[in-house]
């Protein structure tokens, strides 16, 4: 529960950051009520109850101005500024940094009624314009000539709110391997060849002794480095297999743990035999029992 509260803390805050317009927190919050809305319109009792609750947002807060609405969204990312937990998601998509700071973009979609930038406009003392100049800019903007709406079924322009796993990421997209090799970056053969710790070695080494899936007689005749799978699927460890430079270029042998496998181990067993706590013969001893224990202090 508290990874689910997190996940949901740092979506809040990284939506309302997202806003483009003060007025967008509501858009934001109508988007919630209409996927709500979807699951109960079979459930008339349910689906009025939710309308009921759009009625009571629009009358309360579809009348405040644009500076009530910025106090209200400065409040809301005030109260969360300290809060930088990293979610997966999140630095997946490179929206987040390894400190949990969000990454806020610089260009695209800008809000309804606003200006590209690149315009000064000079303005004399009694607020006429008198002069107006040009300007360069790097990036480029689109400007959103739609207004969201506050209506029950209304067009509220902006996704925010809405669900952010149906956005389909690259690295879930499938692609064919051919293509996926011609377009990975070559791995510099200094790198390839570098050297492991070799105390990382013999900690896996001393892990793959434990589970029973390396000869110990046999370890000692050849090298005993062992290889972890740390992919989802055999997909993915097969397009690896196709990017990654040739094994000539490293200078390790590898060899590889099957943990699914029911293997038997003298050193396992021994450890397994350890942990066994043994019945005590006196059920009934004074302090067996940790309440007895606390009653008799």
């Amino acid at each position: 529960m508290d990874k689910l509260y997190d996940l949901m803390t740092m979506a809040f805050k990284h939506q309302v950051s997202l806003c483009l317009r003060p007025q967008d927190v509501l858009l934001v919050t109508l988007n919630h009520l209409d996927a709500i809305h979807k699951y109960v319109e079979d459930v008339p009792v349910i689906r009025n109850q939710v309308e009921s609750v759009h009625q009571m947002l629009y009358q309360i807060y579809a009348s405040m101005t644009a500076g009530e609405f910025q106090l209200l969204r400065q409040t809301l990312l005030t109260f969360f500024q300290d809060t930088h937990i990293r979610v997966s998601i999140f630095l997946k998509d490179k929206v987040q940094n390894s400190n949990g700071r969000f990454v806020l973009p610089i260009n695209g979609l800008l809000p309804f009624g606003v200006e590209s930038p690149g315009t000064i406009r000079y303005f004399d003392g009694s607020g006429q314009p008198v002069q107006t100049s040009k300007f360069q800019v790097k990036q480029s903007y689109n400007v959103n000539t739609t207004e969201g709406s506050f209506d029950l079924k209304g067009n509220r322009v902006t996704k925010l709110g809405t669900n952010m796993y149906n956005v389909v990421r690259p690295s879930e997209t499938s692609v064919s391997h051919t293509k996926h090799a011609s377009q990975a970056k070559p791995v510099s053969e200094e790198r390839a060849s570098a050297n492991i710790n070799p105390l990382v070695k013999a900690e896996l080494n001393l892990l793959a002794h434990l589970m029973g899936s390396v000869d110990v007689n046999s370890s000692k005749k050849k090298d005993s480095s062992i290889k972890l799978s740390l992919f989802n699927t055999e997909e993915e460890e097969q397009e690896f297999k196709e990017t990654r430079p040739p094994t000539e270029m490293y200078d390790w042998k590898v060899i590889k743990i099957d943990a699914s496998k029911n293997k038997t181990s003298d050193e396992l067993n021994k450890i397994m035999g350890d942990l066994d706590i043994a019945e005590s013969s006196s059920q009934n001893s004074k302090g067996d029992d940790l309440l007895e224990l606390m009653d008799s202090c």
